[in-house]
């Protein structure tokens, strides 16, 4: 067994914040732990920025509050790191692009101030793909993160929020807080290991950060366990004037997201495979149906939900894609266009695309995706969550055109276009050890009964809790 000092990185969050609010751990003990890993392991490259000296005096703040009885939140002291595009006044805000190099805010994004106001210290900022336009992770400009399950080759670490998926799975950080766009949280998420959760629209305020598409952006925790996801979601989630999304949710639905998860009999369906957006590799398919099996010996078979004609899951992230672009065009297509600018060529060219999307087409997107979301709920009454692939195979070597994990897109943009609630939950491992996921779907909204439901399955669908082997990391 290893000792409590080894398994420190790889507890759940919660635990850290018991253990701190018993007094057996301080704040800057957790801290230090973590400084320290990401010292001894700059090759796994998770980190731009690492805010040491910030870190530890707000560690250090925690546990004179935590001295005299004060506690500002249930993970009072444990520390977090966030990706690049969240605004930190004094710290750098690159985006993940050399375009930003330094560039320092002089602002701090709603996130950051709540995350310091329940005296959580900020690690650093986390790398992630240029301007968040990418799902493999790979970002050869500013560097690219290392997937930590393989140190032989370097293979996808998961984008956009790479570094926030390195940080949790390599026990770099208890927590992070990432970006999904078009499923940017949860493919770190799969590829790591561990849990993404990508909140409805609204949930958690996006004021002060860096836009990709103002229609798609949402914030979301990677964590290690869908608890400390909920709970870190709970803690930033509110209404925020400065985020028109924010006050265009029902207030039920935070209220609902704050309330006790409950155990009670989920009702959960899988989506048929014909109306998978893209087919699974044998890879794939083997870790799928190990975990259908693992459902099916706990006594929980989901029966298959065939969604109605309208509904097409393929489309729908073609056209999460058309929006995505035309509205990323609007922010960077200056950048684009400007040979002169140190844009990667891949990320240039998405950029570029939007520039060729007539509004009439982007129009017709949206118009589509209010009638695709109206179809999702009424379809989806009488359900808690929809279950379906996360990945179509694990984490491949990169490839310098960025198209190796074209299906991984194709899998997570559907729950963007449909303003859903979703989060990638571990299943298994595939031949070369590298880790795969499914994952949870719910209407936007839906957010308390999904998480719910994905408390309820995370154990059953990966029975055997995997860590990456770190030795070759220094680790």
């Amino acid at each position: 067994m290893p000792d409590h000092d080894t398994a420190l990185h790889f507890r759940e969050a919660r635990e850290l914040a018991r253990a701190i609010r018993d007094g057996e751990l301080s704040s800057r003990q957790v801290t230090t732990h973590f400084l320290d890993r990401i010292e001894r392991a700059p090759q796994l490259a998770a980190y731009s920025e690492v805010t040491a000296e910030r870190a530890l005096a707000q560690a250090d703040a925690a546990d004179r509050l935590q001295a005299a009885g004060i506690s500002m939140g249930p993970l009072h002291g444990v520390p977090v790191a966030v990706k690049d595009s969240v605004h930190w006044a004094g710290t750098t805000a690159s985006g993940g692009s050399q375009t930003r190099r330094g560039v320092i805010s002089d602002e701090t994004a709603a996130a950051a101030h709540a995350l310091a106001a329940q005296g959580m210290p900020i690690l650093g900022k986390t790398r992630m793909t240029e301007y968040a336009f990418g799902l493999s992770g790979q970002n050869p400009t500013q560097g690219t993160a290392r997937n930590p399950w393989d140190a032989r080759q370097a293979r996808a670490p998961g984008g956009s929020s790479s570094g926030a998926g390195v940080a949790v799975g390599a026990g770099l950080a208890p927590l992070a807080l990432g970006g999904d766009t078009g499923g940017s949280v949860r493919a770190p998420a799969a590829l790591n290991g561990v849990v993404g959760y990508k909140p409805s629209s609204g949930i958690i305020s996006r004021a002060g950060c860096l836009p990709l598409s103002d229609t798609l952006d949402v914030l979301g925790p990677i964590a290690r366990s869908v608890a400390d996801a909920r709970l870190l979601t709970q803690l930033l989630a509110g209404p925020d004037i400065d985020d028109a999304a924010t006050l265009a949710l029902p207030p039920r639905c935070i209220a609902d997201l704050r309330r006790p998860a409950t155990r009670r009999p989920a009702a959960i369906a899988v989506l048929a495979p014909q109306a998978w957006p893209a087919p699974l590799t044998d890879e794939g398919l083997r870790i799928w149906h190990d975990a259908q099996e693992h459902l099916d010996q706990a006594g929980c078979t989901p029966e298959a939900w065939h969604p109605p004609a309208s509904l097409s899951f393929a489309r729908m992230a073609d056209d999460n894609s058309l929006v995505l672009a035309y509205e990323a065009y609007r922010y960077y297509g200056a950048l684009a266009e400007d040979p002169a600018q140190p844009l990667w060529d891949v990320v240039r060219a998405r950029i570029a695309a939007g520039g060729r999307i007539t509004q009439a087409d982007y129009q017709a997107a949206l118009e589509r995706r209010q009638a695709d979301m109206a179809a999702f709920a009424t379809a989806m009454q009488g359900l808690d969550a929809l279950l379906m692939p996360a990945c179509d195979q694990a984490a491949q070597p990169l490839d310098a055109a960025d198209v190796r994990h074209a299906g991984l897109g194709k899998l997570l943009r559907p729950a963007n276009f449909l303003g859903a609630a979703a989060i990638a939950l571990p299943a298994g491992l595939d031949a070369d050890g590298m880790s795969m996921a499914v994952q949870l779907l719910a209407p936007a909204g839906g957010d308390a009964a999904m998480l719910d439901c994905a408390a309820a399955l995370e154990r059953l669908l990966a029975p055997v809790l995997h860590t990456p082997d770190l030795s070759a990391w220094g680790l």
